[in-house]
């Protein structure tokens, strides 16, 4: 019996039938090898029929989620144990439905009896169970194994073979005997790392082929475990004049039985490498849609075939070179490691290929509420953008819980070789926020500098079908990764460019008369003048800017020559690495105790300062309180932009080992004398059980003969925050009036405030209370005092 569909099923548990009852030999094996907890444990039964292995491990002391896909063995598993407490009976699909059912909190056992050889995507499912197992957790498998299965009931028994399968990637695997039946017990579900391998050599001068990429309504991608023993994309070597798309779709008949029209497959990239010294031109063939039912024709070449969770894909042992390669060029960056390769993308007019679990629907949902929720997106389009977007799409190398987090999670994409992240799927909230800045209208042309793709999708669903996306990169792998993620789930409505996005975009993409919009979604010490002169009179610029060291996505409004800041929003964002890449001067001291971070771009003298650190050191309280859960960024904000001799002060020591009362690997607002320092902390002055009967006061100490002169201006400053900007909602706080001029604007052409030169603007702050008359020629006030940039 070898039942694939639900209703043949649902009809073998209708019509009264079962299966073989659980034995006293498999009891005593489960009391030994998985016993319930200290205090009671979770159990999920996967596969649960009837009911009686749930029933049992609800009698033992587990609360059980009993699941199987059809209504009518849960139905009777409900009637015949509708006296055992303790068990969730729940009709549920786990290689296809949304497992929002099961508990979030994982599983202390999960057990799969006479259901593994039944699964038609094995790997994907038990690696799906793994990952919900708890610390000390156990899978366990009870199935019929060949060597005591009669011949014609071998289709539900595994050979060895798939024995070793099962329990490849577990760091302990238990195989016991229950009465002829295999009881593995699989624990630390550690998995096994990809790695990229090749057949054996070939006697050909050379290897052409052609390998398909499928993929199912969920968006799961198809590999064969081959009798080489290793994973397999569908394909092979053409054949006479047979074009490469053809090929593949010739392939994948003959080794899985599914059907693809060749007008819907599409060349997408050349591979070049060799196989032991033999040149090799494999051809990446997408196909995008497909009919029949999913086989194993070939047996001596292959054990099966299944659809695999594009983000488990780093984690599943061998896979094949070429087929590593196919799938990176597909979707980049969910295989690490390759063998070197050349890559010739193939210009296809390929359609978006649609696909997605529904669990992604869900959580996507979700994700979208969170937003809504918390006022980052009060406009419809934005809203609809959020529950429309692919998200995990664009992210397809971690699982759909980290995809949809709606909470303050970036999705880190790519890193450098000192594994600073340099690429990433930004915060839901955070897009959402810069993008309603925009104040985008229908039609908008917008430009975008830092592709990822999908915060260039959300923009292009908010302007709609007569709008345009421009994203522009530096990073060559970033706009490829961005062009295939748009091409496989985007409106097409989004073009990709590699360039250095401080130039701008190519003239010949820039419409008449500017952008109606742009967003810059990376770090920005300056603004770059293309950003201003490609931006349409009256259109909106929102930048992740840093000012002294602290960022804030600020939106700006051009009137002319001039940017005017009309919202500030507190967020951080990888950083730039183009022409506006820079590095913060720095000046270790103490042996590396300390650092002192200049933020405004040049150094000062540090003269003297190791030796004053080691002196007396001089406390000012400012009366300045706080409570728990405070807001007080704009005061680094007010801070940095006020005080002349600004810089940060890092601690890489405890306190108690330090000269400073700074917390290890934090920083502080501080100010630079003559041999003299100054830096600003917050002190516990009231403690409790609760946060709200916590309280701190902000303090300032200083060390130098400059130092209590220097300590009284910054309590002045912390003083003036608490009156003029500081308010009882974190979220009304006062922001400075802000505008930015072009470099070499003069000084009495600039509006009354304290200016922060950078190299290609002139920021100039107005903030409440803090009056600053307008700049004299050759003059500067406050932060203007130190140039940025010089």
């Amino acid at each position: 019996m070898t039942y694939t569909a639900r209703d043949e099923w649902e009809q073998h548990y209708g019509e009264g039938k079962g299966w073989r009852q659980l034995g006293e030999r498999e009891r005593q094996l489960l009391a030994e090898h998985a016993p319930v907890p200290e205090g009671g444990g979770r159990a999920l039964d996967v596969g649960c029929g009837t009911g009686e292995l749930a029933a049992h491990l609800a009698r033992v002391g587990y609360r059980v989620d009993a699941v199987d896909l059809t209504d009518s063995a849960i139905a009777r598993a409900r009637e015949e144990y509708a006296a055992v407490e303790g068990v969730r009976w729940l009709r549920l699909d786990i290689e296809r439905d949304d497992p929002a059912p099961l508990h979030e909190e994982g599983y202390d056992l999960i057990t799969m009896r006479l259901v593994y050889p039944f699964l038609r995507d094995r790997g994907r499912t038990v690696h799906g169970l793994g990952e919900r197992l708890r610390d000390g957790g156990a899978l366990v498998v009870i199935t019929p194994v060949v060597e005591h299965t009669p011949a014609e009931r071998r289709e539900i028994a595994l050979d060895e073979d798939e024995l070793t399968l099962l329990g490849a990637g577990w760091k302990t695997v238990e195989r016991l005997d229950a009465d002829g039946l295999a009881f593995l017990v699989l624990r630390g579900p550690c998995h096994l790392d990809t790695r990229a391998v090749e057949k054996r050599p070939t006697t050909g001068h050379a290897l052409t082929g052609a390998l398909a990429v499928v993929t199912d309504a969920a968006g799961r991608v198809l590999l064969g475990r081959s009798r080489h023993g290793m994973l397999e994309l569908p394909g092979g070597k053409t054949t006479g004049p047979e074009g490469f798309a053809a090929a593949a779709v010739r392939e994948l008949a003959e080794e899985t039985g599914l059907v693809a029209d060749p007008a819907d497959a599409y060349v997408v990239t050349m591979l070049v490498d060799d196989s032991h010294g033999v040149p090799r031109l494999t051809a990446v063939v997408r196909i995008t849609a497909w009919t029949g039912t999913l086989a194993n024709p070939e047996p001596d070449t292959f054990d099966r075939w299944e659809f695999f969770d594009l983000h488990a894909l780093a984690c599943v042992g061998d896979v094949f070179v070429p087929a590593a390669l196919a799938i990176d060029a597909v979707w980049p960056g969910i295989l690490r490691g390759l063998p070197p390769a050349t890559s010739y993308p193939v210009a296809a007019d390929q359609p978006p290929v649609p696909g997605e679990p529904a669990e992604a629907a869900r959580l996507r949902t979700a994700m979208a509420q969170v937003v809504i929720d918390g006022g980052w997106a009060p406009s419809a389009r934005v809203q609809e953008a959020l529950r429309t977007v692919p998200r995990h799409r664009f992210a397809p190398e971690v699982n759909l819980a980290a995809a949809y987090d709606g909470g303050d999670r970036a999705v880190i994409t790519r890193r450098d070789e000192a594994g600073t992240a340099i690429s990433s799927v930004s915060a839901a909230w955070l897009q959402a926020d810069m993008i309603e800045h925009l104040g985008l209208e229908p039609g908008a042309v917008v430009l975008e500098a830092g592709s990822g793709g999908y915060n260039a999708e959300l923009i292009a669903h908010v302007t709609g079908p007569g709008g345009r996306v421009v994203t522009v990169d530096i990073d060559p792998w970033v706009v490829r990764r961005a062009r295939r993620f748009l091409t496989e789930a985007g409106s097409g409505r989004v073009t990709a460019v590699e360039a250095d996005a401080a130039l701008g975009a190519p003239a010949h993409l820039v419409p008449r008369g500017g952008f109606d919009a742009a967003m810059i979604t990376y770090n920005c010490w300056d603004i770059a003048p293309a950003w201003r002169e490609q931006l349409a009179e009256g259109g909106r610029l929102v930048l992740p800017l840093e000012m002294g060291g602290y960022t804030r996505a600020v939106t700006f409004e051009r009137r002319g020559e001039a940017l005017h800041a009309r919202h500030f929003t507190y967020c951080g964002f990888v950083r730039d690495q183009g022409q506006q890449a820079r590095t913060v001067p720095v000046l270790s001291l103490l042996d590396g105790g300390l650092t002192l971070r200049f933020e405004h771009g040049t150094a000062a003298d540090a003269a003297g300062l190791e030796e004053a650190l080691r002196g007396r050191r001089h406390e000012v309280a400012t009366g300045v309180t706080m409570g728990a859960n405070a807001y007080f960024a704009s005061l680094q904000l007010y801070a940095a932009t006020t005080l002349s001799g600004f810089c940060r002060l890092a601690a890489h020591q405890e306190p108690d080992e330090a000269v400073t009362a700074i917390v290890k690997d934090h920083h502080a607002p501080a100010l630079i004398g003559d041999a003299s320092l100054a830096y600003l902390l917050h002190v516990k002055t009231k403690d409790g059980d609760s946060p709200q009967d916590k309280e701190w006061e902000w303090a300032v100490h200083a060390f130098g003969e400059q130092g209590p002169a220097l300590a009284e201006r910054l309590a002045a400053t912390v003083r003036a925050w608490d009156r003029h900007v500081r308010a009882d909602d974190n979220d009304e706080h006062a922001d400075p009036v802000l505008t930015a001029h072009p470099a070499g604007t003069p000084d009495d052409a600039l509006p009354a405030g304290d200016v922060l030169d950078k190299e290609h603007c002139r920021l100039v702050f107005r903030w409440p209370g803090h009056d600053v008359p307008p700049p004299r020629p050759g003059e500067h006030s406050g932060a203007g005092t130190v140039r940025e940039g010089v």
